[in-house]
């Protein structure tokens, strides 16, 4: 399919152009799949940079490698490895103690073993599995335009189910993330809402992983987010940005991956890139 997008020819007519994108069933699903993906990563990941928990969720994100490596190698379907290898991380880190009660800035030599560990884990059953480089390739890259529309329902489904649960807790998650020691004192559960959010962000890194690969499910999760909170401390204006930027690059790197030979997430992560060195421009010179 990537061979189709990059022989297409960009001209100087954008509507020719979309046009003409549109035209192939895989690049609609890849769009779909992309903004759906996008919005997810924005949302988890505005609150994951808010609380300072980017490592932890560049762990979750890693740990959907031996998640996928190991359904491979069970036979079953790589969502419950996904899943299951997301989850089970989540409520590892989340058993860390932390000093701080939403950071993790003097446990990071722990996360970082454990992301270590579940690395070995994934090339290991990739071994066991014999399968060709291909193999760890999508698993670590993804493979957006191969989405199947079963696919893009399933990542609705999902992503749409972990939304809500964090929409039900997000005052008192927003209120515990900016001053813990507060919200604590007024009744918030803080650690029940940092254990929460630590496994329906791996739900959701579970989820978007499957489409976006390994590696590129923790751009759209800290880059995004990162700018817009570069761009406004306030959250009314920060999170819609977050949400609003994640899109956007989205569907430019994947216009870009169709009208060149490059893949996706290149295109997503390097634009996504100079848009938050943009933000920290314009944030130094005010």
């Amino acid at each position: 399919m990537h061979v189709i997008a990059s022989s297409a020819q960009l001209s100087w007519n954008v509507v020719d152009d979309v046009r003409q994108m549109f035209s192939f069933r895989f690049m609609v699903n890849a769009y779909r799949a992309g903004t759906i993906a996008a919005v997810v990563a924005a949302v988890f990941g505005w609150f994951m940079v808010l609380r300072r928990q980017t490592f932890a969720g560049h762990t979750l994100a890693v740990v959907g490698f031996p998640g996928a490596a190991a359904a491979v190698l069970a036979g079953v379907s790589v969502q419950y490895g996904l899943l299951v290898f997301c989850v089970v991380t989540a409520l590892a880190i989340a058993a860390i103690p932390s000093a701080s009660g939403i950071g993790y800035g003097e446990e990071t030599a722990l996360i970082g073993t454990l992301q270590a560990f579940a690395l070995a884990l994934g090339y290991l059953f990739h071994s066991l599995h014999g399968g060709s480089l291909d193999g760890v390739t999508s698993l670590l890259f993804g493979t957006l335009f191969g989405v199947t529309s079963t696919q893009v329902v399933i990542l609705l489904v999902v992503g749409a189910t972990a939304m809500v649960a964090l929409t039900v807790g997000a005052r008192p998650l927003l209120f515990a993330s900016i001053d813990a020691d507060v919200a604590a004192a007024r009744g918030v559960p803080t650690r029940g809402l940092a254990i929460g959010f630590l496994v329906l962000l791996g739900v959701a890194a579970a989820a978007v992983s499957q489409i976006t690969g390994s590696l590129l499910v923790f751009a759209l999760l800290v880059l995004p987010p990162a700018t817009a909170q570069r761009l406004s401390p306030r959250p009314s204006v920060s999170l819609p940005a977050s949400v609003a930027i994640g899109v956007v690059v989205t569907w430019l790197g994947l216009a870009a991956a169709f009208f060149s030979p490059y893949p996706s997430g290149f295109w997503i992560t390097t634009i996504a890139f100079a848009a938050y060195v943009v933000a920290v421009l314009a944030s130094r010179s005010r």
